[in-house]
């Protein structure tokens, strides 16, 4: 396992809507960094790459920590948290572009919802399509009407008002966590936009990108990232849930 340790933060800072301080070193938000890449845990509420409210995004910010041009290999919606890793360079983004498409990255979300599925873990399976006006992906069960999708989830907690779920994605589509667990009932914590009946105070919605694994491109060893939880009472009250060592990546 690479031993992956971050360095002295630089002074880029950003406004962090789902943190009560104004203002934060972009360094303390680094899970690991090297040569290849650096990888953050981002705060609910900023946007990976640019967006139309103008709002400066996380990969302008890195690149100002790093002082060096970052590469986008993959996403997280803006109003979810968690690991965000950026390439350093070409083999690397290469690499990282391979193994999504073969679908060997290992993807761990957590999600807070409200209702509890009808089944303590399944795998489920949906057809989704982007609409880019709405800004939403609908959901169907027939296949001329969309992306294939597919997802494993299981449930780890419960408290009084909500359950916390493991989600394992299958596959990589727009809002696919979002989408299909509001097709089964269970919409996100906050996620209004696919029937939560209040949203978080903040804007954020209460899905972690926990943990992320993959084959480093030059090592060949099995990289695991894992992003610490929000520090709210909801994500604070599942934190024994999902005491596990950090090199515990779910295949």
């Amino acid at each position: 396992m690479k031993n992956l340790n971050k360095e002295t933060p630089q002074e880029a800072t950003a406004a962090t809507p789902a943190d009560s301080t104004p203002h934060q070193p972009i360094g303390d938000w680094v899970i690991a960094k090297n040569n290849q890449f650096i990888a953050f845990n981002k705060p609910a509420g900023i946007p990976v790459q640019a967006d139309k409210t103008g709002d400066k995004p996380l990969l302008q910010l890195a690149e100002i920590y790093t002082k060096s041009k970052l590469f986008l290999v993959h996403r997280l919606d803006r109003p979810a948290s968690g690991v965000v890793v950026f390439a350093k360079t070409k083999t690397m983004v290469g690499s990282l572009g391979d193994q999504f498409k073969e679908r060997s990255v290992h993807k761990t979300y957590l999600a807070v919802v409200k209702d509890l599925p009808k089944e303590q873990e399944g795998t489920l399976r949906h057809f989704l399509q982007k609409d880019g006006k709405s800004n939403r992906s609908g959901v169907s069960d027939d296949e001329a009407l969309g992306d294939l999708s597919e997802l494993k989830y299981r449930v780890l907690a419960s408290s009084d008002n909500y359950h916390l779920l493991e989600v394992q994605l299958i596959t990589g589509r727009h809002h696919q966590i979002r989408a299909q667990l509001a097709a089964i009932g269970c919409p996100i914590k906050g996620d209004v936009k696919y029937g939560a009946r209040r949203g978080n105070r903040d804007r954020s919605i209460h899905l972690h990108a926990w943990k992320l694994g993959f084959r480093h491109p030059v090592s060949g060893e099995q990289v695991a990232l894992v992003a610490a939880l929000p520090d709210d009472p909801v994500w604070n009250a599942f934190s024994e849930a999902i005491a596990k060592p950090n090199d515990d990546v779910q295949h």
